[in-house]
């Protein structure tokens, strides 16, 4: 039998225009199941699903403890997830900077004494030296110290990454020194002394009634949100087709758009949903001269400044690690050091950009939780590095290097501050916590393991 000249030959592979249900060559037995297919149309994350299922189990679990023991659940109600928004935004904040950090293979233990540091610094900056040149409730003292924070923050961090990089020290044991020199740092600077109160506008960085943008401003937020997704998936197509690369199916963009933007709606309508306290109300009619009777008026909390702040540094941070040549590197530091500094990548350099990112998101964090104490204390941010660093693992964050996802560790935070959140609520004592979490990190680190082995 001779071939056909002009025969076309059949493909051995998809064409790269679009997904395809099914696998050329393959027997109908042996195809991918419907799951399997959804997958890969939409390219969702397995493990970014399993950790959103994880976070569900978590909240119903809770809640239902408290409908079977109290007759009530007090975890599913807008009150409690508001106030668990606010109290993510530190750790989450932070825990995008542990991504780039482990991603190239080190680890920070010190970033819960940097927060410490730094906010006992903003504190005295704020309390007593600002006041004295420019005068008690300046519009500008704010501004100074949020600067200064996160300017101190990344001083450290770069001074860590020096180490690390340029002195050859393991960023293990140079941020455990760091742990324990500035925590003892901050006592030091303070005497143990609690600095308060913050100045009133700094103050509205940690959320609260006044600190947050209300029903209207929660719209607009939603608004921009749901049309940055759009964008994102429109464009993502556009540069798809641009460069010939395989196009999800339209149903598959059109789902992950409709999903994505009900998310953001359900938030919004939650947050709107939680009002102020009746007390705050009565103040804000007697100071506003209203004649509306305080127990009417539903005055909504919507999205708090701290959820904010994390938004934009969780766009930020994605953006710098998917569109940049600086995010590049980061990945490619992380799965092989010695070939990025064969390729001509100065590793060296880039760890200490690392690291100061870090102390400076950790200066951010500082921002937020200090404001939100309305105080500086220099055991602000105990154990906040195993937090961060539990959420970036959980969040999908490989200890060996070279994976990692800024989405991801935000969700990984977020499951868990459920987690100490909700043994708060139902009555677990601080030890039963720290071996709850401890277990958890483990536990998450196991996982890893075996997904890295199963994807090989």
């Amino acid at each position: 039998m001779t071939d056909t000249p002009n025969a076309p030959a059949a493909p051995s592979n998809p064409p790269p225009t679009q997904a395809t249900a099914t696998l050329p060559g393959l027997p109908k037995g042996q195809q991918p199941g419907a799951w399997s297919r959804f997958l890969a149309a939409t390219e969702l994350d397995t493990r970014l699903i399993g950790m959103v299922v994880a976070l569900v189990l978590i909240w119903g679990g809770f809640h239902m403890y408290g409908v079977l023991v109290n007759g009530q659940g007090f975890f599913l109600t807008p009150r409690n997830l508001w106030n668990l928004s606010v109290q993510t935004a530190s750790i989450g904040i932070m825990a995008t900077g542990m991504v780039l950090v482990i991603v190239t293979r080190h680890i920070d233990l010190s970033v819960g004494s940097i927060l410490g540091f730094t906010a006992i610094l903003m504190g005295m900056m704020q309390v007593n030296i600002l006041p004295q040149y420019l005068g008690l409730g300046h519009p500008a003292i704010w501004v100074i110290t949020v600067v200064f924070g996160i300017l101190c923050g990344m001083l450290i961090g770069a001074f860590q990454g020096s180490l690390v990089a340029y002195g050859g020290i393991p960023a293990f044991i140079v941020t455990l020194g760091g742990l324990l020199v500035w925590r003892g740092a901050a006592f030091l600077i303070a005497r143990g002394e609690t600095i308060s109160p913050v100045d009133s506008t700094f103050a509205l960085l940690g959320g609260g009634p006044y600190g947050s943008v209300g029903f209207i401003g929660s719209w607009i937020v939603g608004a921009i949100i749901c049309a940055g997704i759009v964008y994102a998936i429109v464009n993502g197509r556009r540069q798809r087709e641009k460069f010939k690369f395989a196009k999800r199916p339209r149903w598959a963009d059109a789902f992950l758009a409709i999903v994505g933007c009900a998310a953001v709606v359900g938030a919004v309508l939650l947050v709107n949903s939680y009002p102020w306290p009746t007390g705050i109300v009565r103040q804000y009619v007697a100071a506003n001269g209203l004649t509306t009777d305080p127990e009417t008026l539903f005055i909504s909390h919507g999205f708090a400044i701290p959820v904010l702040i994390l938004m934009v540094v969780a766009v930020t941070m994605t953006f710098v690690m998917k569109r940049t040549k600086f995010g590049r590197y980061v990945f490619a530091i992380g799965g092989n050091p010695e070939a990025a500094a064969l390729a001509g990548i100065d590793t060296k350099w880039m760890t200490v950009k690392i690291f100061a990112i870090m102390g400076g998101l950790a200066g951010l964090s500082a921002v937020v939780a200090s404001a939100r104490l309305n105080s500086a204390t220099n055991a602000l941010g105990t154990l906040d590095e195993l937090y961060v660093i539990a959420a970036a693992v959980i969040g999908g964050t490989s200890l060996a290097g070279g994976v990692g996802t800024i989405f991801g560790a935000i969700l990984g935070a977020l499951v868990m501050q459920s987690l100490q959140s909700g043994m708060v609520l139902i009555g677990f004592d601080a030890g039963m916590q720290q071996v709850v979490v401890g277990s958890v990190l483990v536990l998450a680190v196991f996982l890893d393991i075996l997904y890295r082995r199963k994807s090989k």
